[in-house]
């Protein structure tokens, strides 16, 4: 988009977008029209406000999303991730109903990834020094034992504050006036993962190395 010409780049951006007003009796008067408003509840996470708003998208998912692709398949990381997206997109679209603001990036289906990551990343036995564990043979742990886990709750309470600080501080990572963080839809992403990922989780058998012994 930043190739293109303003008016090019600002239609495409806009078509793309999750803009909340389309539900509210804009949609024909908005770039995509009625489409649109169909689409860009996945489209909206292929757009990002700027170079930094797409690389810490980046790395927040190389940090969370490379343990749960190592766990299923392609496919279903990718259908997880769009649920995820979408459970943020339409989060965001409850509270803040009719408004022209759009909203984009990936971090809703990012933090559905954060939150699949925290069931078994915890829970993971130590190996060797200095040697990841196996995150992909790691057992799915309970919603329950989730909740009950000191450091887990920890880790959540903290990226909730967090999250809600930078939302009420309209902190931005992109490079316009409306590119504030989209914290209700972090929130909406990272329930939809907590709850649905054991559906898609396809966790393999640690192999059988005891021939090798």
């Amino acid at each position: 988009m930043s190739v293109l010409p303003f008016d090019t780049g600002l239609t495409l951006f806009l078509t793309l977008a999750m803009i909340p007003a389309r539900y509210a009796g804009a949609a024909a008067e908005l770039p995509g029209g009625y489409l649109a408003a169909v689409t860009s509840f996945v489209t909206y996470m292929l757009v990002h406000g700027g170079w930094l708003h797409l690389t810490v998208n980046v790395l927040w998912m190389l940090a969370f999303g490379t343990a749960v692709a190592r766990r299923v398949s392609l496919a279903s990381f990718f259908w997880f991730s769009i649920l995820c997206g979408v459970a943020g997109a339409l989060t965001h679209l409850v509270f803040h109903w009719g408004e022209m603001s759009p909203m984009v990036g990936a971090s809703a289906a990012i933090s559905g990834q954060m939150a699949a990551a925290l069931r078994f990343i915890f829970f993971a036995r130590g190996g060797p020094p200095g040697r990841v564990p196996d995150f992909a043979h790691v057992p799915l742990a309970p919603l329950s034992q989730v909740l009950r886990d000191g450091k887990v709750m920890g880790f959540i309470v903290f990226w909730l504050a967090l999250n809600v600080y930078f939302g009420m501080n309209a902190v931005s990572f992109g490079s316009g006036p409306d590119s504030e963080i989209a914290w209700e839809a972090h929130i909406g992403g990272f329930l939809c993962g907590l709850l649905v990922f054991g559906f898609f989780d396809s966790i393999r058998p640690a192999p059988d190395v005891s021939h090798l012994r």
